[in-house]
């Protein structure tokens, strides 16, 4: 998680390593309400940054824990190192470091500062580097447990984007709100396959979905239906058109439920069932709308997979269900889709629905787009710059939303106001919140596992 709302957040101070920020009011008390919102959860460590903001967002949140683990401070936690800027304003940094600021925009992973020993350093680069130190040093000791890390907007972007293999180029394209929880399940150690369960959830602070800066031009909504009782059973469904099962009714009332207040300005569904059905019931809160249908999107084909169980497909197909686990994008389904073509048409339609859609003035253009888990997963790949081998990296729970912004043509310093950077370039998407399936219950996604 992220610290609280500090001093330098409201006032627009860089902070980077300096320490003299501390939490505001608002800061405190969204840290005691992430507590309260992991309170049923068992820590075996907690590992914090030593800067003050994050240490006391850390011992605030503990502090509502049943049985909270001791607090352990590790440097390889601190922010950023923006030595030039740190205590400025974002427009001293502005009127004093043009060129630089301008990088940091654009190209975060070019920019440069210089040392007391005059030699130059990439802090990204120096930041990335950190946040794989943190991993190799700390999960070969809680394998299988759960463990909690409290620290800051840029290194926390850092641990998300070296745990998934993302390059320094895709620092921009993650977001984190203050007193945000993201959730990562390891496999192993660093390098191994992991999986981000959820990122970025504000739920518990009263936001729903993080908040869209004032620049945001358009707000893509992306769902994954309801359950079916074959998601239940396990059961391989792909183009077969199951619709949803009890429980998956109640879940898209649920979705329905958490987004009625939420402005939506477009809708879009697979033409299946199951996310025609969701999408049905959350545009109940908003009638106005006529619900497209996007062929696109349709799931997966997992041809002669379709309407058998795993066991099913291993004694028909030995090895190859395995192979789709381990390495899903050399797997030709039987009479089906592999995932570049799943790729193809799914980013193709995403990237039409974004192109065909017009940017907002007061407030971004919000898009609901309702679809599969296959589909769901190729797009947020695509949004972060990740292939079809990455494929396993995002889940996507039954009802689950995740929130995508697009930044606006052009953009005025006045537009930023508590975020620490700005990193968003213009025509690239930012992932501000993924898998947030708070409304069914609870901070871990706990829907169905099943197949696609």
């Amino acid at each position: 998680m992220r610290h609280g709302e500090s001093t330098f957040n409201v006032q627009r101070r860089v902070q980077g390593h300096c320490d003299q920020s501390n939490l505001t009011e608002t800061g405190q008390a969204g840290a005691t309400q992430v507590g309260i919102a992991l309170k049923d959860l068992s820590f075996a460590a907690a590992y914090g940054s030593p800067l003050q903001r994050a240490k006391q967002t850390a011992e605030l949140a503990l502090a509502e824990l049943s049985q909270p683990p001791k607090l352990q401070l590790r440097d390889t936690l601190k922010e950023i190192n923006l030595s030039e800027w740190e205590g400025l304003t974002f427009e001293e940094v502005e009127q004093q470091y043009p060129e630089k600021y301008r990088c940091w925009n654009d190209r975060p992973h070019e920019l440069t500062m210089g040392t007391a020993d005059g030699t130059e350093l990439y802090p990204l680069i120096e930041l990335y580097e950190q946040a794989r130190q943190f991993w190799r040093s700390v999960l070969p000791h809680h394998p299988n447990q759960t463990i909690l890390v409290v620290a800051h907007s840029g290194i926390n972007r850092c641990l998300i984007g070296t745990a998934l293999g993302l390059g320094t180029e895709q620092y921009g394209s993650l977001y984190q709100s203050n007193c945000g929880i993201s959730v990562l399940n390891f496999s192993g150690g660093l390098g191994e396959l992991v999986q981000l369960e959820s990122m970025n959830l504000t739920g518990h602070l009263g936001q729903p979905l993080p908040t869209p800066r004032k620049n945001c031009g358009i707000r893509m909504l992306l769902v994954r239906h309801g359950e079916t009782d074959w998601n239940r059973d396990k059961r391989f469904q792909g183009q077969i058109d199951v619709p949803l099962n009890a429980q998956g009714e109640v879940q898209a009332q649920q979705v329905a439920e958490f987004l009625k207040s939420v402005p939506i300005d477009r809708a879009i569904t697979s033409p299946m069932l199951r996310p025609k059905q969701t999408a049905e019931a959350i545009l109940q809160s908003h009638p106005e709308l006529t619900l497209e249908q996007e062929p696109q999107l349709q799931e997966i084909s997992h041809g002669l997979w379709e309407g058998k169980l795993e066991e099913e497909i291993e004694q028909g197909y030995p090895g190859l269900l395995k192979q789709w686990q381990d390495a899903p994008e050399t797997v030709q389904m039987p009479e089906g889709e592999n995932l570049q073509q799943v790729w193809e048409r799914a980013t193709a339609a995403w990237e039409a629905i974004v192109s065909s859609t017009p940017m907002g003035s007061d407030r971004p253009t919000t898009v609901l787009i309702v679809a599969h888990d296959a589909v769901n997963k190729a797009i947020l790949c695509h949004v972060v710059g990740q292939s079809p081998e990455h494929f396993w990296t995002f889940k996507q729970g039954n009802g689950a939303v995740s929130v995508i912004d697009y930044r606006q043509d052009g953009y005025r310093q006045d537009d930023y106001k508590q975020d620490d950077y700005r990193q968003d370039v213009t025509g690239k998407p930012m992932l501000k919140a993924m898998n947030i399936t708070t409304h069914l219950g609870g901070v871990l996604d706990k829907t169905a596992a099943g197949a696609l």
